[in-house]
């Protein structure tokens, strides 16, 4: 299965598919099974990483795709 990532306009970041979260320290967050969770990108949630919601009305962000340009050469 693949993984889909999707940046909400004004809100959370989407996770759909197989994939693990692991802390700065390589531990695993227990996801019970789930395939699809939503991350804060707004800094207000009580539940980081995870979305609460708490965006709702004080976050403003209108994500639309570009196209990254080509990555520095490597020394």
């Amino acid at each position: 299965m693949s993984t889909t990532i999707k940046i909400n306009s004004n809100g959370s970041i989407r996770i759909e598919g197989d994939f693990n979260i692991i802390d700065p320290e390589g531990n695993s967050f227990n996801l019970n099974g789930r395939t699809t969770v939503s991350l804060c990108r707004c800094g207000l949630s009580r539940n980081k990483p995870f979305c609460d919601g708490a965006h709702k009305g004080q976050f403003e962000h209108d994500c639309k795709a570009f196209e990254l340009p080509p990555p520095a050469p490597k020394p």
